[in-house]
């Protein structure tokens, strides 16, 4: 029964993101809010103190990312990678992502390894160029392209360049 909840979740899933009508909605219908979000307002303001992590995968990284973000990935994301740079279990963490969902997933993670300020960035990277806050490629370079994921996810990137590439 598992598998087959699992099957028609992966089916429908692209369908469920098209259907939402707020981000609240698509957020709402994803996470379970077990790690507090920041919002990008409050994000621009701390954005230096803070250590940013990108939960996307490499290729969505490389076309744009925060400026200082730390790439961690999503689908291999192993603790690993925040235990061998020494980052601090109290330091402020936020984690992003397209819209929000899989950082929760990559917080969750973070939290269980014992790291207890962690804050999920509402409306992720999307919401980020949206508010018209810069972004910067792999060479450190402003750059207006977003990496939107897909056609289904990339209607909630209102601003800049949508980019599909594998």
């Amino acid at each position: 029964m598992k598998k087959i909840t699992l099957v028609l979740s992966f089916i429908l899933l692209p369908f469920w993101s098209i259907s939402q009508d707020s981000l609240d909605e698509l957020l709402g219908q994803y996470n379970n809010e077990s790690i507090p979000y920041i919002s990008v307002g409050e994000l621009s303001v701390i954005q230096g103190e803070v250590i940013l992590l990108d939960a996307r995968e490499i290729n969505e990284y490389q076309t744009s990312h925060l400026k200082g973000a730390i790439h961690v990935g999503y689908d291999h994301f192993d603790i690993n990678t925040i235990s061998s740079q020494n980052i601090d279990k109290k330091s402020k963490i936020i984690v992003y992502c397209s819209l929000g969902i899989r950082s929760e997933d990559v917080s969750e993670k973070l939290k269980e390894a014992g790291y207890d300020n962690i804050y999920n960035l509402y409306g992720g990277i999307f919401e980020w160029k949206n508010e018209d806050y810069k972004v910067v490629d792999s060479n450190g370079n402003e750059t207006d392209k977003i990496h939107a994921f897909s056609k289904q996810w990339g209607k909630w990137l209102l601003k800049g360049k949508k980019i599909y590439k594998k």
